[in-house]
């Protein structure tokens, strides 16, 4: 337990020298021990969790962590405190963030690591990684009204579509960038701000001098929101998440609105990599 931010990164000097390090951002209490337990397990080198000091944890995971107290309760403080971590890491490290609740999936990731993953896009030369937030709901929502629940997940199916993203200072696209939509987002925009509706976010990548993350979940080196390489494809992954379901519920205005998340297009999600590999959401590259 450390009293601030500024004195993690004070004394955890050497941790953010090469990585990979999973930044877990605690908004609420839920699922937050299985979220810090799902990382543990994808094999990062550290997890730290940033998390108000009124919610506790299981004593196993307190010995395996780096917990911080953080107030995530505004977009913006998220946002400063990784650009904090990024500018104390030493350039190259490797790091990770998403929210409690979220979970990482990436190609093979039942037998492999995501060092190993990472390894492999560094010998690609690609210092980010596209992740989509495939969103999570439970499929009952008279006994799950949180819209959580890990034994009864359903995710979409279809219904993910990208557009061009535009680049205001040439008028033109940006070259190998897209803006990625669908999901709950997509099924009920008008309860999501049109800011907040892209399903695209680079949550794994490496720290650089002057790099910053923006508050659209880009960052402002472009070639860091590109999805590919100029030659071929690259690795994606995806971060599958109960976040805007558990929160179109708690809003009083979209809660009684939606009395079920499901639709012909809505399957039971498996827990596994091989299902968002078949479903085309994420892209195993040239690492097999």
């Amino acid at each position: 337990m450390y009293a601030s931010l500024e004195e993690f990164l004070r004394l955890q000097k050497g941790l953010l020298a090469k990585g990979p390090i999973a930044l877990i951002f605690v908004e609420d209490d839920v699922e937050v021990a299985t979220t810090l337990r799902h990382h543990l397990q994808s094999g990062f080198k550290a997890v730290v969790a940033l998390m108000p000091d009124a919610f506790d944890l299981p004593r196993d995971i307190k010995s395996k962590i780096h917990r911080i107290p953080f107030d995530c309760s505004a977009p913006a403080k998220v946002f400063n405190g990784i650009n904090k971590i990024i500018a104390s890491a030493k350039p190259g490290c490797w790091l990770y963030y998403c929210y409690n609740a979220e979970f990482l999936f990436f190609p093979f990731c039942e037998t492999r690591t995501v060092a190993e993953m990472l390894t492999f896009h560094t010998e690609e030369r690609r210092s980010a990684m596209l992740t989509y937030v495939i969103d999570l709901y439970a499929g009952d929502l008279d006994k799950h009204p949180s819209a959580v629940s890990l034994e009864t997940a359903f995710l979409d199916k279809s219904g993910y579509y990208a557009q061009a993203r535009w680049d205001d200072d040439t008028n033109a696209p940006r070259e190998r960038q897209l803006d990625f939509f669908g999901g709950v987002r997509w099924r009920h925009e008008e309860h999501i701000p049109w800011t907040s509706r892209k399903i695209d976010r680079i949550s794994l990548f490496q720290a650089k001098e002057g790099l910053e993350l923006l508050e659209n979940h880009t960052f402002n080196d472009q070639e860091y929101n590109t999805y590919a390489c100029p030659w071929h494809h690259n690795l994606t992954a995806a971060v599958c998440s109960f976040r805007t379901a558990k929160a179109l519920k708690r809003n009083p205005g979209s809660d009684f609105a939606i009395d079920s998340f499901r639709w012909h297009n809505s399957t039971p999600f498996d827990w596994h990599s091989r299902q968002l590999l078949d479903l085309g959401l994420m892209e195993p590259g040239q690492w097999f």
